[in-house]
C-alpha cells in the first residue's frame, strides 16, 4: 500500500467545548479523498494542570461520536512519547484535536512520479502566519489598483 505525505495538526481550544463543527468539516476532506485520517487524539489540560489523553478510535464515548466515520482506515501511529510531549506544550485549561492525516491526493501521483524514476527533492509547509502576511500584501496591491 501506497501512502502519501504524512502530517499532523494540534488543534488548541480554550475549555473543552466542542459542537461537531469541526468533525463535519474534515469529514468534507475525508470523503472527497483529499486526506485520510490516519491518527486522532483528544489531549486535555484540566484547570490543575492535569493531562487527560484520548484516543479517538474505537471509543463510545458519546462526546466523539461525530468522528467515528472518519476513523475507517485510521492506524494510532502516534506514540505515547509524542502525545505527552503535546499535552506538555498546552497550556492548564485548554484542549486538543491532534489530526495526523496522509495527503491521500498524493498516493496517484506519488506512484506516477515513481513509474517516471522521479523523485521528491523537497516538501516545505508554508506556516499560517506567512500566509496572512501574502494575503494581506496582495490586499494591499489590490486596494491600489
Amino acid at each position: 500500500m501506497t501512502l502519501g505525505p504524512l502530517e499532523y495538526i494540534v488543534l488548541g481550544f480554550e475549555g473543552n467545548h466542542f459542537d461537531g463543527s469541526i468533525a463535519e468539516e474534515l469529514g468534507k476532506v475525508v470523503e472527497a479523498g483529499t486526506i485520510r485520517i490516519v491518527d486522532l487524539v483528544m489531549v486535555v489540560r484540566d484547570g490543575e494542570n492535569t493531562a487527560i489523553i484520548a484516543e479517538l478510535d474505537a471509543k463510545q464515548d458519546p462526546r466523539f461520536a461525530s468522528f467515528a466515520h472518519l476513523l475507517g482506515n485510521s492506524m494510532a501511529l502516534f506514540t505515547q512519547e509524542d502525545l505527552e510531549s503535546i499535552a506538555e506544550s498546552l497550556p492548564a485549561n485548554t484542549s486538543a484535536l491532534v489530526v495526523l492525516f496522509e495527503h491521500h491526493w498524493a498516493v496517484d501521483v506519488k506512484e506516477a512520479i515513481g513509474r517516471a524514476g522521479g523523485f521528491l527533492v523537497t516538501r516545505t509547509v508554508i506556516p499560517p502566519e506567512v500566509l496572512e502576511e501574502v494575503q494581506a500584501e496582495l490586499e494591499l496591491t489590490a486596494g491600489a489598483a
